[in-house]
């Protein structure tokens, strides 16, 4: 079984899932090791939830957690860190300070002008072409501004999940000017692409970034691809894992990879 290196627990603000319950789910799957990736979106005081993490607890939390499992399942101490181009410099002390604590970063846009694309107001001011258009233009800034600071690029089209027109208006080929700017710059850069599979629970049923995005980057020379679930829940983790692999495979991957103290390995598929 693939292992499941996006995953949320009681820390995230969306979570109320044990660290526990999700260890559990995943030995159940026959993984041998997960990265727990709990959200860590600093100034957005605009959220619902608090996604800001208590990084000491967090960090002295799974090192307990991943100690206590040694032996039986690897937990790799990972985080999803929200990326925004105003907070550069938050996001340099942070990994100043922790990023050797961690062994796995994922970086994320998930807020284009003080909005989540989960929610319909997001797209109520703009239609789903503009908003999709705001989208990648922004996360291709910030890929750019800001990929020191993460190891693998989460859900690359994460707003196309929620798009309300998304299946009319989104494919690759409308939006191929920044998503291949984007792919370059993690290729250049040794950063992976994440295949998100919770986009497969979506109303567009795909991968999040879409089956022709993943075949793009792999054509560019991209090999790095992490692949998580963003399960919130146990019933979620690993979803759709066998899917991927198949797809993965027919896009010519031969290895998707996992990070241990910050450094990549490939596993085959």
């Amino acid at each position: 079984m693939i292992y499941d290196c996006h995953l949320h627990t009681e820390f995230s603000g969306d979570s109320d899932t044990p660290v526990q319950a999700q260890i559990k789910r995943a030995a159940a799957l026959g993984m041998k090791e997960i990265a727990v990736t709990d959200h860590h979106d600093y100034d957005c005081p605009f959220c619902e939830d608090d996604f800001e993490l208590h990084l000491p607890e967090y960090l002295s939390a799974l090192k307990s957690i991943k100690k206590k499992y040694e032996g039986m399942l690897r937990i790799n101490i990972g985080i999803e860190l929200g990326l925004q181009c105003h907070i550069r410099d938050y996001l340099e002390k942070f990994y100043e300070a922790y990023g050797g604590e961690f062994d796995f970063i994922i970086g994320s846009s998930h807020f284009i002008r003080h909005q989540d694309p989960y929610f319909p107001d997001f797209w109520e001011g703009c239609g789903s072409k503009k908003g999709l258009e705001d989208f990648f233009e922004a996360s291709l800034k910030r890929v750019r501004l800001l990929h020191p600071f993460f190891d693998s690029y989460g859900h690359l089209d994460y707003g196309a999940r929620y798009a309300p027109d998304g299946e009319s208006v989104y494919s690759y080929e409308n939006f191929k000017e920044p998503v291949d700017a984007i792919l370059q710059i993690l290729i250049q850069q040794g950063k992976a692409l994440e295949c998100n599979t919770g986009g497969l629970r979506s109303r567009l049923q795909q991968t999040n970034p879409a089956p022709s995005i993943l075949k793009r980057y792999r054509e560019m020379g991209g090999e790095l691809i992490t692949v998580g679930s963003d399960a919130h829940t146990p019933e979620h983790l690993g979803y759709g894992f066998e899917q991927a692999r198949e797809l993965l495979k027919s896009c010519g991957f031969r290895y998707y990879t996992v990070f241990h103290h910050r450094k990549a390995e490939m596993i085959p598929l």
